[in-house]
């Protein structure tokens, strides 16, 4: 693809660990437009198909039904295909994945998840970072957002990131949270936030020469 001195960040995070935040600061550090869930917007308006069938393709798929046990009423087709499109999870994820790159190429962009990383490996112009913390902060943080347990939370967090793995895992050659996967990884629970964004935007300052 063609750089042409773009921002590209990708962010990796545990959940609980406030990689989002930080991920939302680069952004406006650096002037970049913030893509999580906008991706699957993105992709819905640059193909012409219902954001649903991104929503079902999506790195979180099946998250409320195999954490809390509820049934949404979305029809699957058999050899996961989507019978309202005659898509299949593979082809929706190429989808959004042309969309990622369309996006990296018209201006400088913050991507949260959707295997952007790997999507846009070939850039010169991108860092990949992977946020994570202390899994007793994670639980806790998790049990304030939702009001629930420390177990609950725990569980969230195990059912929340094998999903978020396994699809990290399926759709690249990496693995999900590995150290080789991304160009640096942070512990939020040593620095804090603020201070995890600081080493971040430093790191990408270096990297990418700015």
């Amino acid at each position: 693809m063609n750089d042409d001195g773009k921002i590209i960040i990708c962010v990796g995070r545990q959940l609980g660990s406030g990689g989002h935040d930080v991920a939302k600061m680069l952004a406006e550090e650096f002037g970049c437009i913030f893509y999580d869930r906008e991706v699957l917007n993105l992709a819905a308006r640059e193909s012409g198909l219902s954001e649903e069938f991104f929503a079902k393709a999506d790195e979180r798929k099946g998250f409320f039904e195999s954490v809390f046990g509820i049934h949404f009423n979305m029809p699957f087709a058999v050899d996961n295909a989507f019978p309202e499109s005659g898509l299949s999870q593979e082809n929706l994820f190429k989808l959004q994945s042309d969309a990622i790159r369309k996006a990296a190429s018209e201006s400088n962009c913050v991507f949260v998840g959707r295997c952007a990383d790997y999507v846009l490996r070939d850039s010169k112009r991108m860092a990949s970072i992977f946020i994570t913390a202390d899994m007793a902060e994670r639980v806790a943080q998790i049990s304030r957002r939702h009001g629930c347990s420390h177990d609950e939370a725990a569980k969230i967090i195990e059912q929340m990131e094998g999903k978020r793995s396994a699809y990290y895992n399926y759709y690249t050659d990496k693995v999900w949270g590995h150290s080789s996967s991304y160009d640096l990884c942070l512990n939020s629970s040593c620095l804090g936030v603020e201070g995890t964004l600081r080493m971040a935007s430093q790191f990408i300052r270096m990297k990418l020469g700015l």
